[in-house]
């Protein structure tokens, strides 16, 4: 737009309203295409000039109108907000943040980022929401390839896979974001809400996972991680970390899940080696819901009413959590072997080391034991079963008389009236041990994971 024409327009309007410009003295004059002044116009330039000042005046005025006309209006809601949503994640630059209005969108395809260091900010955690029900392309709701990634303020529904998958980034931090599929329990579902793989240095904070056919909040592969005050309602499994080194999970919220918090190491994976995992300070409680994962997934041998379980990983840190109610039992550490699929990864070590279990307020749950081991367990240990179980599968290379070195034991201290059971998996039974006396031990506290995210 032509910044006399503007001009023109801008004072013309105001003289239309009365206003005019006063003049002092002589001054330097521009020629304009305004119309002769009114009569009552008086001024050192003739009507149809401007005084220099004055056209000084409304070229800054113009300028800041033609800026506010070119700013950029952001991602608008509407029919095409899935392309300009798109767009924006195609052309953002290092640095950018990419602000997502208020309300509910339709959104009718995977979107993807692979820019560095952007971050994506909605109006709240239930004031920006992504809803997937209609989406024709793609699985998961949205794919991250990039580092240092920010999501914050934002629902996705019903994506037709995963909610977000964040894969090989350094630099993760999810803030106050919510997966959900509305419907409630389905294996139809997507597989996983929040689900960084292959990361380093990732934050999950304040989020809310509802209705994943697999985990909630899954962090697989990946190291130094930060998993806190989150709520983890209606999954298969509610927080899972797999295969994963220096993990921090603490202070949330874990219930009317299948499985509660789940710390695995799995075979057959490109990186193993999961350990140094502490659970700390969550409510862990009637994670109950029948187990809705489809068949041939590893979760979906995880019995229904299952607290907190470690399975074929080492060093691991159990305490100050509140685990309650759970109707097959609050705390299972077991090895891979328990699951009976075979193995077939000369690199795996399914056998379970180095666990410490202690100071927790564990209380009700084991009166309905779901699953096929679990329901063999109740004709041999009774019901309600123990609230801690053990499979008492050890790695018959690392024993010395019977025994696992010192640092290598399984440990379970101050847990108050918690009933326990080593079920002794690998003889059927034969030598069920009740004496919690006899893991009376401690090992090393495990060290805080310093930082998560960017």
């Amino acid at each position: 737009m032509n910044l006399l024409y503007m001009c023109d327009n801008i004072l013309n309007l105001s003289m239309a309203k009365g206003h005019y410009v006063a003049l002092w003295g002589r001054q330097s004059c521009l020629r304009t295409r305004f119309p002769a002044r009114p009569a009552a116009w008086k001024g050192g330039c003739s009507q149809d000039w401007l005084p220099h000042k004055n056209i000084f005046v409304c070229f800054t005025l113009a300028l800041v109108t033609l800026s506010c006309a070119r700013k950029p209006g952001g991602i608008q809601p509407g029919p095409e907000f899935s392309k300009t949503f798109q767009e924006a994640l195609i052309a953002a630059k290092p640095g950018a943040v990419i602000n997502l209005p208020e309300g509910k969108h339709e959104v009718d395809r995977t979107l993807s980022l692979s820019v560095d260091n952007v971050t994506i900010r909605g109006a709240g955690i239930d004031k920006t929401v992504l809803s997937f029900k209609n989406q024709k392309t793609g699985s998961a709701g949205l794919l991250v390839t990039s580092n240092g990634f920010t999501l914050e303020d934002v629902a996705l529904e019903d994506t037709k896979g995963d909610g977000i998958k964040v894969n090989g980034a350094t630099g993760v931090t999810i803030r106050r974001v919510r997966a959900e599929w509305t419907g409630g329990p389905n294996e139809k579902n997507g597989s996983y809400g929040l689900y960084p793989v292959q990361c380093k240095n990732v934050l999950i904070e304040d989020s809310v996972v509802k209705g994943a056919s697999d985990a909630g909040f899954y962090v697989g592969q990946s190291k130094n991680i930060i998993v806190r005050r989150n709520r983890a309602e209606g999954n298969v499994a509610g927080i899972e970390i797999e295969n994963s080194q220096y993990a921090d999970v603490y202070q949330n919220t874990v219930t009317r899940n299948t499985g509660g918090i789940l710390v695995f190491n799995l075979p057959d994976l490109p990186v193993k080696g999961g350990q140094i995992t502490r659970v700390y300070e969550n409510q862990v409680f009637e994670n109950n819901t029948e187990n809705f994962a489809p068949k041939g997934n590893i979760v979906a041998k995880v019995p229904a009413g299952t607290g907190v379980m470690v399975m074929a990983t080492n060093h691991i840190e159990v305490f100050k959590n509140s685990i309650r109610d759970n109707q097959t039992v609050n705390v299972s550490i077991v090895s891979y072997l328990t699951t009976g699929n075979p193995m077939n990864d000369p690199g795996y070590d399914p056998f379970t080391e180095s666990i410490y279990i202690h100071d927790n307020t564990i209380s009700g749950g084991g009166n309905a034991p779901a699953g096929r081991i679990s329901a063999s367990l109740a004709p041999l240990l009774g019901k309600p079963l123990p609230a801690i179980l053990y499979d008492g599968v050890m790695n018959p290379a690392r024993l010395k008389k019977g025994k696992l070195p010192e640092e290598a034991r399984i440990c379970i201290q101050r847990n108050g009236d918690a009933a326990f059971a080593n079920y002794d998996a690998a003889h059927n039974g034969k030598r069920v041990d009740r004496t919690l006396a006899h893991y009376d031990c401690a090992l090393p506290a495990l060290t805080e994971v310093a930082a998560g995210g960017q």
